[in-house]
Order: structure tokens, then C-alpha cells, then sequence
């Protein structure tokens, strides 16, 4: 994989973690730096960590998947955009987080969920035989900026696209496991 495709699998990662971030700024109204970096911070750590977990866990059994990983690459890319597109589309507006989101619990608990996607990525990067850590860092990086971005502009980004960031993200996600699965049926 080249840098623009991980680029690109990074960016539809972190439309999750943007979108958290936008609704923990318009339930937050008042945002400090705390909240800024705790949310950046945190996200951007687990995105980076998740991959890591799935390459490991995907490398472990790569041997038994090697005939045919380009059908999980592609399988596991497209559920993880199809569900981001499908959440889009949902009626959950994130109201169901209460209290100050940054802290605790709560921060740990959208940090996993905002993440599980991640999880599966590194899986499918262990399946087509990448080295997972300069993704992983860029993956990670990339969501703390979008995570500080969303929640800085929070309550302008929201009124404005809403979960449409959060559906193109996952089609970005779907187009990429296409890719993959056309470049080795055609090679």
C-alpha cells in the first residue's frame, strides 16, 4: 500500500471519531483546551493503538487466510464503511451522551467505540502483508487532528453537514477494499 491509500483508510477511520467530537462540543457549549486535548488525545491514541492490536492478531493467522486475503481486506473494509454509512443514516444524533464526555468513563467508552473499526483494519493490513506502524501513527494522528477540529468547530461543522462527513468517510472506507480486491483479481 502506498502512502495516499493508507492516507485515505485514515481519514475514513477518523470520520467517527470527528463526528464524537462534534457532538461532545455541542453538548459541551463551553470548550477549554482540556477538552480539546482530551478528546484529541485520546482518540488519536486508540485509533493508533487498535490497528496494532488487529495486525498482530491478523498476522497470527495470516497464514491460514494468505490464499484468499484480499477477500477479507475487501470484506472487512466494506462492513466497517457500510456500518459508518448505515450510522449516518441513522436517527441517533449522539444525545444519549450525558455529563461532560471528556472525562472518565465516558471518555474511555467513545475512545473503544470510536475505535473497534480501527481493530479490524489492522486485521486486513496484516492480510495483504503491511507493516502497521507508520499506519498506525498516521492513523492516529490524522484522528486527533480531526478530533480537535470537530471539537473546536463542533457546533458550526454540526449544523452545517451533520453525518454526511460520517457516510463519506465510510465510502471512502468501501471504495479502498474495492481497490484492494480489483488490483489482486486483475493482477
Amino acid at each position: 500500500m502506498n502512502f495516499f491509500e493508507v492516507f485515505w483508510i485514515a481519514v475514513g477511520l477518523s470520520m467517527d471519531a470527528f463526528a464524537v467530537s462534534i457532538a461532545c462540543s455541542v453538548l459541551l457549549c463551553h470548550v477549554s483546551f482540556r477538552h480539546i486535548f482530551r478528546l484529541g488525545f485520546h482518540f488519536g491514541l486508540f485509533q493508533a493503538v487498535m490497528p496494532v492490536i488487529g495486525w498482530f492478531a491478523g498476522r497470527s493467522v495470516s497464514g491460514y487466510i494468505s490464499a484468499w486475503d484480499h477477500w477479507v481486506a475487501f470484506g472487512l473494509l466494506s462492513a466497517i464503511g457500510l456500518k459508518a454509512v448505515k450510522e449516518a443514516f441513522s436517527d441517533d444524533d449522539g444525545e444519549n451522551i450525558k455529563g461532560d464526555p471528556t472525562r472518565g468513563l465516558s471518555l474511555i467508552f467513545l475512545s473503544v467505540a470510536t475505535s473497534i473499526d480501527a481493530l479490524a483494519v489492522g486485521v486486513s493490513l496484516a492480510a495483504v502483508n503491511v507493516n502497521i506502524f507508520q499506519p498506525a501513527l498516521l492513523i492516529g494522528v490524522i484522528t486527533a487532528a480531526f478530533s480537535v477540529v470537530g471539537t473546536v468547530y463542533g457546533c458550526r461543522i454540526g449544523a452545517r453537514f451533520g453525518k454526511k462527513v460520517e457516510a463519506a468517510g465510510g465510502i471512502i472506507l468501501i471504495l479502498i477494499g474495492v481497490k484492494i480486491l480489483l488490483e489482486h483479481l486483475l493482477s
